[in-house]
């Protein structure tokens, strides 16, 4: 078994479900994260990269999911538009309601502001690695952040300064 095998397989072992609910706050269902994991994982080990840890696999396959989505929601945008109700989903008081409520808020961003929220405040990147992993100026990712935290307060009945965030790393569980 070549080195990129073994990667791959320890990843899919031991990452697959973080990956998926990774995938599942960016996409907002179960069914479009398992398609993108698998997509990412395919792109991403298909052309045997150089990728010499787990880690440092796990990052590449959180970028590819990232730009899948985006590229998803792209074409998708061009062919319908679909609108999200406006029905608040705060008052819950039970973690596991907070994070149902916050999975159904993050499905009323865009596809960028999503990206954006997630990739700075759950995955802990700055926005300058941000704007990289998106490939869009950091100005952008300032103006996208600001209004996705500015409807998620809205929809969660949130009033957190985005200045005052917490960035909680998604898939280390801790908080920054």
């Amino acid at each position: 078994m070549s080195e990129w095998e073994g990667v791959a397989r320890t990843l899919v072992d031991e990452r697959y479900g973080v990956l998926v609910g990774y995938a599942r706050l960016v996409a907002g269902g179960a069914a479009d994260a398992e398609d993108l994991v698998q997509e990412a994982l395919i792109s991403t080990f298909s052309r045997r990269r150089g990728l010499g840890s787990v880690p440092e696999a796990e990052a590449y396959v959180r970028r590819a999911i990232v730009s899948r989505f985006l590229d998803g929601a792209r074409r998708s945008s061009r062919t319908k538009r679909t609108a999200l109700g406006d029905t608040p989903v705060a008052g819950h008081a039970d973690g596991v309601d907070l994070a149902l409520d916050l999975s159904t808020a993050l499905k009323r961003l865009t596809p960028r502001e999503r990206a954006c929220v997630v990739l700075r405040h759950l995955d802990g990147l700055s926005t300058l690695e941000t704007a990289g992993a998106l490939g869009i100026a950091e100005g952008s990712v300032k103006r996208y952040l600001t209004d996705g935290l500015a409807k998620l307060n809205a929809v969660l009945g949130t009033r957190e300064d985005a200045s005052e965030h917490v960035t909680v790393r998604a898939h280390k569980g801790g908080a920054k």
